[in-house]
Order: structure tokens, then sequence, then C-alpha cells
């Protein structure tokens, strides 16, 4: 009796525990079906929104989405046969059964256990369901339980059609995409609501498995899944035949067979995809955690101008094309000059003396037959092996020929890459980063590659050489050959550029011409540690870098045989433009959420950084920045880069900078002025230009990946870079108003000297002269001593001159601060020993002033008393 009384307690006390339970396990199912109100509609989702980049005009440029492109379309929009192929495809019963169907879970279950295809056991509302609340990477029957579940709370409470648009909108189809219509552009180009009943079949056969079932890598697997989803929907009565083999015949006659399976990232509208890609790794380092990049729904506002980075692309498009084609002419015409002169000579050697392995002929058919095979045959293997289903063909043969190709295209094929800043701000205006950007090509030369700079180093530690007053535009250098000695006693001897000699020549000169020799006499002047003090923080190097960017110092520098970024010598040069004021180049502005809300602001902190920097951010004095922005004009107008600039290509002495020569409204011409340098490396195997407006500064660099070949003698920094440089800017200037660089109030002044001796000017240096920049106490003080300095005409002419440039430059300061307009009294020109001559000359205004003007007077002996 106790034990039956216990027994019931034992029985009573489970049964009443078995309720909790339930009961408690019934109430959180049911609280949960009743919270699936508050967030299971998919419109009510945090939906994962692309990061759109605009530009500085606000339009947009390209959008972020990695592997969640997805893009919101209606069930309405939707052609019918698309939701008829599902059905066919995925769910026959789907607007019959209530989430799930035994059916098709006991099908399941037998195929797991006789390991046969016999068909997935989940219904549509159940996968998606999987994917909205279950980690479908899980294969377990406790993640089966769960999505049966979420499957049937959302037929509770939705309708079939919205589930269809549910599903539609968020599973994945393969190729990065997910969402009908974004997928749909992905394998077809166009929306959803264009797809026809063969591109509907695709779709669907990539629900199960789409690596398996792409059609770009695997058309054939992909051509029989489709035709048996077309002929189940035509046993279904959704199709006819002739409907169903029409779409099919379409579909395949159009298809691309030498498309691949890239990632929808890569095939995203990207107007800048260089820009993009530089500003997607520099919110990487902003932003936590890189997901909220594709995800987050941010807008980023750059300094990217459209307009700018379609000229961009546009030149570097046909520059880069034009080098490869010079540089195969070049190589092809020495390549068949050597044959046709050694090949009967290794022939005739080959068997006089039994030396097979000399023979020409057999190097030459390798390279015949590897340009065959790039250019004829492996195209067809390669389409072939995809039409046929051959992949082994494709991976075995195929990728293994490519890859040889690749590496020996990184040594024969040129690149090139283009960066423009405005002067100012440091917006980065465009950006090429390469031939063109694809998965196999995403490194942004632009910022990433460091090269040596060669000549285009020099105006660097020219500008210290400005700084220390022991040399000026007017100095002369001989250009003889000459022996310099390390440190440790080892002769170094340079060459210059076709191993050519001027003799005696200014310091001017030398720039406007990349002359080597007297480059290094200028930096032997001021010293090697002094030169790389100067170039780092004109560069913006860190110290901690210069150990990896070959900054040694000795002669080799002065030639720029360094390690730079394109983007720091565009930094360099626009350090030049901009007064001397740092320069720091930025790609993004502001970044707002998906609120409109401001959350990263680069361009404020770059901005407060530079002010806490006070007189520091000032690189260079203003006074050297205008006077060496003097002396690269001189380059632009006389010198190697007057080919670049001039429209007229047949003749380099042509109106140079005419490219830059526009009409205003009412038809007068006016030439922004520009200024800059070429740089040819050593062994021609680089090819530089470097240069600057008062708007803004570009640079241009070509050449390989990987060093050892030469670009040849007709691919330099003056032929090619300079000539693409001057188109880019002869386009984004257009519009622009007349603008000159900006002149110091105090502290320069402009001196015509005898273009020979560097002396002022005299009667007797007839054309022989020309007008430099110097800063204040350097100009010269001695008349020119080649052409009859000595005479007291030449003596008073001198002296005449040189008060009146000082009275020009005083009174177009006074204009410049908006004072009155001044007439100054002729007799404010004279010597005082002879202020007496002449008191009735009339006022007159000192822009009038003409070569008539120069008058002989009476001056006194002190000619360094008039010039002080």
């Amino acid at each position: 009796m106790n034990k039956i009384r216990k027994l019931t307690i034992t029985l009573l006390s489970l049964l009443f525990f078995s309720a909790i339970v339930i009961g408690v396990s019934l109430g959180a199912g049911i609280a949960a079906t009743f919270n699936i109100k508050n967030y299971e509609n998919f419109t009510e989702f945090t939906t994962a929104l692309p990061t759109k980049l605009l530009d500085i005009n606000g339009e947009l440029i390209t959008e972020f989405a990695s592997d969640e492109k997805r893009e919101i379309i209606t069930l309405q929009q939707l052609p019918q046969h698309l939701i008829d192929a599902l059905i066919t495809r995925e769910d026959k019963i789907f607007f019959e059964h209530h989430g799930y169907s035994i059916k098709a879970v006991l099908r399941a279950v037998v195929g797991k256990l006789t390991r046969r295809s016999l068909g997935g056991g989940s219904t549509l509302t159940q996968q998606i369901a999987g994917t909205l609340y279950c980690d479908r990477t899980d294969i377990s029957v406790g993640r089966k339980i769960k999505e049966l579940w979420w499957a049937i709370q959302m037929e509770r409470r939705y309708s079939k059609n919205e589930i269809l648009e549910l599903y539609l909108n968020r599973i994945y189809f393969g190729g990065g995409t997910y969402g009908v219509n974004a997928a749909s552009k992905y394998y077809f180009g166009h929306d959803a609501t264009q797809i026809t009943p063969a591109e509907a079949a695709i779709l669907v056969i990539q629900l199960s498995n789409p690596a398996f079932y792409n059609p770009f890598d695997h058309p054939n697997r992909a051509m029989n899944r489709q035709q048996d989803v077309l002929n189940s929907m035509v046993q279904s009565g959704y199709l006819t035949k002739a409907e169903a083999d029409e779409s099919f015949n379409n579909y395949w006659l159009n298809f691309d067979y030498t498309r691949t399976s890239t990632s929808a990232y890569f095939m995203r509208d990207d107007k800048a995809p260089w820009f993009s890609e530089y500003v997607r790794r520099e919110l990487s380092n902003m932003i936590y955690g890189s997901e909220d990049i594709y995800t987050s729904g941010f807008t980023v506002n750059t300094t990217l101008n459209l307009s700018h980075q379609k000229a961009a692309q546009a030149v570097m498009e046909k520059y880069i094309a034009r080098a490869n084609r010079l540089y195969q002419e070049s190589s092809s015409g020495r390549m068949s000059g050597s044959f046709s002169k050694y090949i009967p000579i290794t022939e005739l050697l080959s068997l006089t003396f039994n030396l097979p392995g000399i023979k020409v002929s057999e190097q030459r058919t390798e390279t015949v037959s590897k340009s065959k095979y790039t250019n004829e045959i492996n195209p067809i293997v390669d389409v072939m092996s995809l039409m046929f289903g051959l992949e082994n063909v494709k991976v075995g043969i195929v990728n293994r020929a490519n890859s040889l190709v690749k590496q020996t295209d990184e040594k024969t094929t040129i690149e090139g890459t283009m960066l423009s800043i405005e002067n100012e701000t440091g917006y980065i205006t465009a950006l090429v980063g390469g031939s063109k950007f694809d998965q196999e090509n995403q490194f942004i030369r632009a910022v990433q590659a460091k090269l040596q700079p060669g000549s285009t180093f020099k105006p660097l530690y020219y500008s210290a050489a400005i700084d220390s007053k022991k040399f000026t535009p007017a100095t002369e250098i001989s250009d003889t050959p000459v022996v310099f000695y390390t440190a440790d006693g080892k002769p170094y001897i340079p060459q210059n550029f076709k191993g050519e000699w001027m003799g005696n020549v200014q310091l001017w000169y030398a720039l406007a011409h990349s002359m080597n020799v007297p480059s290094l006499k200028i930096l032997d002047g001021i010293g090697f540690e002094v030169a790389i003090k100067r170039a780092v923080s004109l560069l913006g190097i860190s110290k901690e870098e210069l150990p990896s960017r070959a900054f040694v110092p000795g002669y080799p520098i002065g030639l720029g045989v360094c390690s730079v970024r394109p983007i720091e010598m565009a930094r360099a040069f626009a350090i030049f433009a901009n007064g001397g004021k740092e320069v720091i180049p930025m790609a993004i502005r502001t970044v707002e959420d998906r609120n409109g809300n401001v959350v990263l602001n680069p361009e404020r902190e770059i901005r407060e950084s530079q002010k806490a920097k006070g007189e520091a951010a000032q690189i260079i004095t203003p006074q050297t920045a205008y006077t060496m922005t003097k002396l690269l004009e001189n380059t632009v107008q006389s010198g190697t880069l007057s080919w670049g600039m001039n429209r007229q290509s047949t003749n380099w002495r042509e109106s140079p900078g005419s490219k830059l020569a526009y009409k205003d409204e009412k038809g007068k011409t006016y030439t922004i002025p520009a200024a800059g340098k070429t740089g040819t490396t050593q062994n021609w195997a680089d090819a530089w230009t470097l240069g600057f407006t008062p708007y803004y500064t570009a640079a241009f660099w070509f050449g390989f990946d990987k060093p050892g070949q030469s670009l040849g003698l007709t691919i330099t920094g003056s032929t090619l870079a300079g000539v693409a440089w001057g188109d880019y800017f002869g386009e984004i200037h257009k519009g622009l108003p007349y603008k000159d660089f900006e002149r110091p109030l105090t502290g320069v002044i402009e001196v015509e000297v005898c273009s020979d001796s560097g002396g002022l000017v005299t009667p007797e240096c007839g054309n022989h002269k020309t007008k430099q920049w110097f800063l204040e106490g350097t100009q010269p003080t001695e008349l020119c001593k080649y052409h009859g300095g000595n005479s007291s005409e030449s003596r008073n002419l001198a002296i005449w001159r040189i008060k009146k440039e000082r009275y020009q430059s005083g009174y177009k300061m006074l204009e410049k601060l908006d004072t009155t307009p001044l007439k100054l009294d002729l007799n404010l020109l004279k010597h005082p020993a002879s202020a007496d001559k002449n008191k009735s000359s009339k006022n007159k205004n000192i822009n009038s002033f003409e070569e008539d003007d120069d008058e002989s007077y009476q001056v006194g002996p002190d000619f360094n008393y008039l010039l002080n």
C-alpha cells in the first residue's frame, strides 16, 4: 500500500513538473510567436545597405556591398515565369502546405540513408526561415527543428505572396548577390523585371549549389540542369514547348563563353575603381569591423572630381597603350635586326664547330610560338574547354600557361599611374592606379609603389640650395665630365642624358634641361645631409621608413636613386605651388551614417593637426617656394616639359604652354601658368613627370612592375609622361579663370640677366638675356662680363633697369594691397647726385615705362649703393 502511494506521489510530481516545463516552453513559444509580429516583417529588418561614395559635387561614384549585393524588388514587378520556375524547381506544393511537407522530409531522410540524391526536404518557407533565424551551415537535427518551428510561425504570420517576396529578396544566388534583382544584374546585365524563362531557370538552379552550377565556370552543367527546369515548367503547363525552346536557344546564342565568375563586387558599376579601392582601404582603417563598410549604409563624401577622373582615365588608357605599342615596335625592330645579322653567323658556327646550343633560330621559334599561343591558340582553347565541359584542359593547360605569360608580362608590359591633387586643400581629384582594375590587378601604384624618382627628385634639394643662398638661379656651373669621390675614396662618374655636355650653364638652365653634373655639383655644395633633410620634409616620409627607402648620403641620391611613392612626390611639388605650406593629400572629407549624421570627419582632423603645428606647417619659406616655382616654369617654357605642353607636337619650339591656353567670355586669350619637372631613371626604366599650376598638381609615372627592362630611348619623362600630363591638365583647366602663382609681398625680386654670364644685362647682350626671380639680396650685382659690361652706357642701363624693376615690383604690390594707383616721378629713379637734372620731368605711370625710357643718366660710381 505504501509503495503504491509513493509511486502515485512520484507520478503526480513528475506530471506536475512536466506541466510546468511544458507550460513554460509553450509560453515561450507563444511569446516568440507573438513577438514575431514585431520583427519578422522583412520591411522592418535593419536591411544591409551599401555604402555610397560621392564625388566633390555629390555625384555617385560607386557603392560598396561586397558579398551582400542586395536590391529590394516587389513581387508584382517580377515576371510570372520567374515565380513559376522557382515553384517548379524548389517547392511544387508551396501554395498547399503550411510551412512543411511530410513527404519531402521522408524523401530527404531516405535519400540520406541510401546516399542517393532524391531532393531536399525543406520547403521554400523553411529555406527562408533558416536564412533569417538559423545558421544554415549547421547540419544538425536541432537546426532542422528550429527551422521547422520558425517556418510554421511565418506561415501563421504571412501570406504566401509575402513569403515569396521575402524569399526572392533575401536568398543567396551566388556571385556575391542576395536577392533576385541583384542576381539578375550580375548574371544577365539587366534587372529582374526583364528576366526570360531560360534566365529564370538559370537563377533557380543556383539555389542548391551556385558554385557547382555557375554558368560562367560550368556552362554544360548549367545548361543540362536549366533544360530540366524548363522541361518541368512545360510539363506543369507554365510554358509551351516552343516558348521553352526559343528562350533556351536565345540564351545560349548570346552567352559570353569568355566571361569568368568574377564576384559582384568587381562587376559593380564604378566610375573610378582605383580611387574607390583606395577609399575602401582608408575606411577599413577608420571603421572598426570591416563588414560595416558593406552593410551599414554609410555615405562617404570624397574629394574626387569625376570630370577630372574621366579625363585621367582616358589619358592613361591612351598613353599606356601607346607606350606598349612603341616598346613592342622597338623590341621587334631590335630583334628583327639581330636575327637578320646574327642568325646566318650562328648557323655557320654551329655547323662548323658542332655547337647546336648557339643557334638563335631556336630562340626565335620560341618567341614566335609564345606570341601565337597568347594571341591565337589560348582564346580558342579557353572557349572550347568551357563549351564542351573540358574543365581539366582549362585548369591544367590554359591556366598554367597563362600564369607563365603573366610572369613574363610583368617584365615586358608597361604600366602607368597618375594622381592629381588640389594645391590648397590636398584633395585628391583623380587617381588611376594602373592599366585596368580587376581581381588580378589591384596594386594602386600611385599610393603603394615605391619607385626611383630620377630627375624629378632634383627640385627637392635645389630648394635647399636656393635657401642656402650659396646658389641663385643665375649661378654659373660647369657642365663637363667630372669625377666625384665618395667618402671612402671610390670614384663616382655621372653621365648626362645621351652623354651630351653643354659647358658653363646657369642653375635655372641646368634644372630646366635636367643636367646631371651641374645638379651633383649643387648637391655637393650644400651637403648630402641638408639635401636629404629637405627632401624628406617635402615628401613627408617618416624617420622610421627612411632605412627602407635608400636615402643614403652620397652622390646617387642627387639623381633620384632612392625610393618614393608617386603620392609623396605630388605632395612635395604641391608644397611649391602652395607657397611652401604643408599639403596633406586626402581622399575622404566626411562619412555620414544612414540617417545623415556625420560620424567621421577626416578633413577636420587634418586641418586641426596642421593648425596645431603652427610655424612647423610652413615646410619652406614662401620666398623659396616662389623662387622654385619660377625656376620650374622654365622647364615648361623652354625645357624638357615644353614638348608635353605643346599642342602641336610637330615642333616643340612652337607655342609652349598652349595646352593651357583658353579664351575668356570676351574672346581674349589667356594662358594659365604651369611649372614642373620630368624624370627618366637609369637605363630608361621609369618615365616621370611632376607638374603643377596655381590650381592643381599631378604626378605621372610609366614603367615596369618588375624592374630589369628598359623603356627605350624614345620613351622618356619628356616624350611620354610629360605629354600625358599636358593632355590631362589641358582638359581639367577648361573653364577655369586665369590665375597666377601667388607672389610673396616681400623677399623676392625679378631681375633680367645675361643668359650667358648670369650678370646684369648690358646693351651688348642682345637677345642673350633672361628674366629670373631671386631671393632679395642674392640677385646679381655685377654687369655681364661677356658683353662689354665695363662701358659707362652699360653700367647706366643696368642701373636703370634694376631700379625700374624695383619700383615696378613695389607698385604691383601696392596694387595687390588695393592701394590707390600711384604715379612715380622718373627723378626718383635717379641717383641723388644727378637729381638736379631734368627736374621738370613729367610724372608718368610706372606701368607705362618702355625701353625708350632707358636714357643715359649721369650717376655716381657707387654701383652697390644703388642696389641697396
